[in-house]
């Protein structure tokens, strides 16, 4: 009896910390069931239960029987049980979108908030939102780095670590008095011309500029800003990005909630099994493509190629971006662009490709993903961008049942991996929008990667050079940080690793030689694959 009174008390402990109560049914069944687990994982066990419970859409702060039945059913499920939590391709509609509470310190999903559901069709307090979450998820972000956390009250401090302390553009703005080692998190924008200006939550305030730290800095990205402020101008002595994290330090702080999205109730990397299979299934590849012309003779005369030297070693997967025609825009593409599925890859995947074909009933099979490029016919340049058209792709699609046509970006689930692709050029799109382009030139590709990251968005530029749907701009966040990013981009093909993120973009395909990337996920390597040489 002493054990389940102590169980009892605790678990009202934990409860009312987070502002909750729970009836007598509700705390005699969680009692019950908290009784047969072992004390080291008590903790761990009662915190899972109330994230699952704060999941759910509540009425009020008195914890009903149904409710904690729920939770303890979705704490109880694994995602490893599920053979098809293996592999799943996860289109940006289809992303979960969580909101951060500022009062509760906590990632709550958006059924749970006031928020109405998205619509393609924003309306202005979607566009307002679409930056205040940009800039919550850096300020919590930034909070939690070491050199911004202040020492607890009456603990030792370390004097060989200089601590900062983020300031808001208010209280510059209400300082009568010059105020010198300053430090701001905000956005650049440019509200006059030829004028730059740093914008948070609170207000806005003019820059005078001059030094920057590594990255690309265009407008509407979010950056700390040191210096000093006197006579309502910010003089900034340095530009730094918001500190990167990597995954597993955010889920740390948040748990196993599945930010990433798919058919689990909670993230895939929690399941030591899918982790297992990922690390035993050595010969699992991804084969990255992009700008497949398919009304290209020697494009297709390199795709024979390549099909026929992985005719006996199937991939796990090939992923082709667009662009899929190398004269878009004509008035016959669409009917051009559909005969090209047809007659061009879907002969050289039934024939040229035929033994993965004959296998395709079996889990050996290749799976085909096409994700369109920004000159494929499609409704809009805005992003996230639908897939290609049904009636497109429709025969293709009943020919090649393991084929899945996806929208820009996307996401591939595979095993405990997250994988984020968008067919996007966007380093030439920000360098042409920097305020200020770096000194080494050469390192283009890691400035660009640390911008990515140190934003975690897709595509920290002003949406008037990349638009995108104002109620799903959290479909295009890279935060948790995936285990990979694969940049579709024209520019030359580079693979960086940055905050345990492995960065990849493959090139263009017939730019660059018929250059093209291979992913081994087992050790989380890439490759480099030319076919002019013998790499098969």
């Amino acid at each position: 009896m002493d054990v389940l009174r102590k169980i009892k008390t605790k678990v009202s402990a934990d409860f009312k910390m987070r502002g909750l109560m729970l009836r007598p049914d509700a705390s005699k069944y969680l009692v019950e069931i908290l009784e047969s687990v072992n004390p080291n994982e008590l903790e761990d066990v009662i915190e899972k239960i109330l994230d699952a419970v704060e999941k759910q859409p509540l009425s009020s702060s008195m914890i009903e029987l149904n409710v904690m039945e729920t939770a303890v059913q979705d704490c109880s499920q694994s995602c490893d049980e599920n053979i098809d939590n293996v592999f799943n391709i996860i289109g940006a509609f289809d992303v979960p979108r969580y909101i951060y509470s500022v009062e509760r310190k906590k990632f709550v999903p958006i059924n749970m908030t006031k928020h109405p559901a998205p619509s393609l069709c924003g309306v202005a307090r979607d566009k307002a939102e679409l930056f205040r979450e940009r800039y919550t998820i850096l300020q919590q972000r930034t909070h939690r780095h070491e050199l911004f956390t202040l020492p607890a009250i009456g603990s030792a401090v370390d004097e060989s670590r200089n601590k900062f302390q983020l300031k808001t553009i208010e209280a510059l703005l209400g300082s009568t008095a010059k105020l010198g080692e300053v430090i701001v998190l905000g956005m650049i924008t440019q509200l006059k011309e030829g004028k730059f200006f740093l914008e948070d939550l609170t207000g806005t305030v003019q820059l005078d500029m001059s030094k920057f730290h590594n990255g690309l800095y265009t407008e509407s990205c979010f950056v700390l800003a040191e210096g000093w402020y006197e006579d309502s101008l910010f003089h900034v002595n340095a530009f730094g990005f918001p500190p990167t994290e990597p995954s597993s330090t955010t889920r740390a702080y948040y748990g196993n909630l599945n930010f990433f999205g798919g058919p689990s109730t909670t993230s895939v990397k929690a399941s030591a099994k899918l982790k297992h299979l990922e690390e035993e299934n050595e010969d699992a590849m991804f084969v990255v493509l992009s700008d497949v012309w398919l009304d290209s003779v020697e494009v297709m005369e390199k795709i024979h190629t390549m099909f026929s030297g992985y005719a006996t070693v199937p991939p796990t997967c090939f992923i082709f971006c667009g662009n899929f025609s190398s004269a878009p825009y004509g008035k016959t593409q669409i009917k051009s662009l559909k005969g090209d599925f047809l007659r061009e890859l879907l002969y050289d995947i039934l024939y040229k490709y035929n033994i993965i074909y004959i296998y395709f009933s079996s889990n050996h099979s290749s799976r085909f993903v096409f994700v369109p490029g920004p000159e494929d016919p499609g409704p809009s340049t805005i992003l996230p961008r639908p897939p290609l058209a049904d009636h497109i792709t429709e025969d293709f699609r009943e020919r090649v049942p393991f084929s899945v046509f996806t929208t820009n970006p996307c996401r591939i689930q595979y095993c405990s991996q997250e994988i984020v692709i968008i067919r996007e050029d966007l380093v030439n799109k920000m360098c042409r929008n920097c305020v200020r382009m770096p000194t080494n030139s050469l390192d283009i590709p890691n400035h660009f990667v640390k911008t990515i990251l140190s934003q975690g968005h897709l595509t920290p530029l002003p949406l008037y050079v990349s638009p995108v749907f104002w109620a799903y701009d959290y479909a295009l966040r890279v935060y948790p940080v995936p285990d990979v990013i694969i940049f579709a981009d024209k520019y030359d093909p580079f693979s960086i690793t940055n905050a345990e993120c492995l960065c990849i973009n493959p090139g263009s395909f017939p730019r660059s030689g018929f250059t093209f990337k291979v992913y081994y996920p087992s050790n989380r390597t890439v490759e480099d694959s030319n076919l002019f040489k013998n790499v098969f």
